[in-house]
């Protein structure tokens, strides 16, 4: 069997995670290198009015990520999939802030990877139904921060980004291998 070593290698890989919400939207940008290492390029949450309209929120999601794309240059976007929730309402809104993220990845050109909860937290802490303080606990010795990324948005949207690289990883080995 022989291994292309192209496919092992590549220079970096920067992904933009997003963690959507009715309030804060989290984003984080992480990047890996060859050898694996990670390193968190951005993290933070779009901090949103519960009192502008639906409209004017969405655009906001829109327009500022929108800014982190162009600022910070992707190579991908990972997002959350929809998962049940109990509220139809909430679920409604979260469904069209998760569409207006797409369409500003889509919109730059950026293929988008969405990822259950289950195997963002499984990649990140090695188990699915792990809470989000540990999750959190973990994104913050993976990238070696000093102290842990707020709000909890945030760190989320790191684990989504990770989640993608370590999953980008295995795909490329996979295909190295195949050859």
């Amino acid at each position: 069997m022989i291994l292309d070593a192209s496919a092992l290698n590549w220079e970096t890989m920067r992904v933009l995670g997003i963690d959507c919400g009715g309030e804060y939207t989290g984003f984080g940008i992480v990047e890996m290198d060859s050898a694996a290492k990670l390193l968190c390029v951005a993290c933070g949450a779009i901090k949103l009015s519960p009192r502008d309209p639906l409209a004017r929120r969405l655009a906001q999601i829109y327009e500022q990520l929108g800014t982190l794309i162009r600022l910070h240059q992707p190579d991908e976007v990972a997002i959350e999939e929809i998962f049940y929730a109990l509220n139809v309402k909430s679920a409604l809104k979260l469904g069209q802030v998760r569409g207006v993220a797409m369409l500003a990845a889509a919109s730059a050109g950026l293929e988008v990877a969405e990822y259950s909860p289950l195997t963002i937290k499984s990649s990140v802490v090695g188990y699915g139904r792990a809470e989000k303080q540990q999750v959190q606990h973990m994104v913050t010795r993976l990238l070696r921060l000093t102290e842990p990324p707020e709000p909890m948005d945030a760190s989320d949207a790191l684990a989504i980004a990770i989640c993608h690289l370590h999953t980008a990883g295995t795909i490329r080995r996979q295909k190295a291998v195949a050859l």
